[in-house]
């Protein structure tokens, strides 16, 4: 019996990551419905697996781009422009899907909850203050507390300041930098037990029932998410590879997405994002900082959830708004959703500050709040595996149309 369990042990094992961590799924789902009371005791491997990524991500995030910037050399390639291009852009057409959608297929909400709590933003004003004090937030305290925005401005200050270090202070920063690597893949080869943990959990605690009551509103962004993945995003992948952009699209889903969608961190990814772009053999210098400033900044997801769940409190309430306002509004509280993107549910509390420019009374707009975090089971998962798969389709895409460019 052991040799054969030992057996079955070293096949899994030859696997790759992804095949693995569909066993790990299918696992956890068998054992949701055998034994929902067993499934809820394993919270603690997607717990460990969730905080050891967490734990791991800022300090790969400051070595990593400090690194990359100080052995850049002038003259030396690199695409980050063309990759902000492709977040901006991938945003604003994620915001015309959701905000199209939502005209063609409109949505009311029942708003019955009671008792609703909150704290969200007061403004945009509001926002970019905090941000712009993010920014300059003691660098060991922004270790502590996972701020990334203070992470990548202290990053890239130090990095920019060690190019004209000797060559032994940026060769230990590269050891460094690989060191913490090495850490990163050692707590990604956990993913297959940690994600099993996760999914067993989720489903016993959750279940769907609680999602049937909203399933429209829940279809429509889910709907919009889907489609900006297969249509929208490999439009714009085209338009800088020339070729067919599907080959990548789906590498990208199978690498970062599904890791993504359970641990519904974009942070906690980065190590996964990284991982997969080193696999990928994309330009090192260009991904160590794309990938890091795309979990804080592309936003398509939030994008699409802001947008959807605003104009259906319009709608429940009988608020006329045209497509041209409701475009503006959408994107602008979109491109706001990077003050909050390390928040877990942080496009939801700025559903608030959406629904103010309507005239909504912020007791009904955090009604709205808490039916968002009714479906954030599978709208925060499917938002964030959007996201953070998007971040490394976009750096591959721009990486390769320069190369293509180079070759010529």
């Amino acid at each position: 019996m052991f040799s054969g369990l030992s057996s079955i042990f070293r096949s899994v094992m030859r696997l790759s990551l992804v095949s693995q961590i569909a066993i790990g799924i299918a696992a956890g789902v068998l054992l949701v419905i055998v034994s929902p009371e067993a499934a809820s005791s394993f919270a603690l491997l997607g717990q460990l697996f969730v905080s050891a990524l967490k734990a791991v991500a800022p300090v790969l995030v400051f070595v990593l781009v400090a690194a990359a910037i100080s052995r850049h050399k002038q003259g030396q390639p690199t695409h980050i422009r063309g990759v902000l291009i492709l977040y901006i852009t991938g945003t604003l057409a994620a915001a015309i899907v959701a905000v199209t959608a939502s005209f063609l297929m409109p949505t009311e909400l029942t708003l019955d909850l009671t008792g609703v709590t909150g704290n969200p933003p007061s403004g945009i004003g509001e926002i970019l203050t905090n941000l712009l004090l993010s920014a300059v937030a003691n660098p060991v305290t922004a270790l502590m507390e996972a701020n990334f925005i203070a992470i990548l401005a202290w990053a890239i200050g130090l990095g920019f300041m060690l190019r004209n270090a000797s060559e032994a202070t940026r060769q230990g920063l590269n050891d460094l930098s690989d060191a913490v690597s090495g850490i990163v893949r050692g707590v990604i080869r956990l993913a297959p037990l940690g994600i099993f943990g996760l999914v067993a959990t989720t489903l016993a605690d959750a279940g769907l029932g609680a999602l049937l009551e909203y399933g429209q509103l829940l279809g429509v962004i889910v709907g919009c998410m889907v489609f900006v993945a297969l249509v929208t995003n490999p439009l714009l992948v085209f338009w800088q590879i020339r070729s067919n952009p599907y080959p990548l699209v789906f590498e990208c889903l199978r690498g970062s997405a599904v890791t993504a969608f359970f641990t519904r961190s974009s942070a906690a990814n980065i190590p996964v994002n990284l991982a997969l772009c080193g696999r990928m053999k994309l330009d090192p210098d260009t991904y160590s900082i794309s990938i890091p400033l795309g979990a804080t900044i592309n936003m398509a997801g939030a994008a699409i959830t802001i947008s959807v769940i605003t104009l259906a409190t319009a709608n429940t309430l009988g608020i006329s708004v045209g497509f041209p306002t409701a475009l503006i509004l959408c994107v602008v509280s979109a491109l706001a959703a990077c003050g909050v993107s390390g928040v877990a549910g942080g496009s939801l509390l700025l559903i608030p500050l959406a629904t103010s420019l309507f005239g909504v009374p912020i007791e009904v707009a955090m009604q709205v709040v808490a039916i968002g975090f009714v479906i954030s089971v599978v709208q925060d998962s499917t938002e964030t595996a959007l996201n953070s798969s998007t971040d490394v389709l976009f750096t591959a895409a721009a990486c390769r149309r320069a190369e293509a460019r180079q070759e010529e």
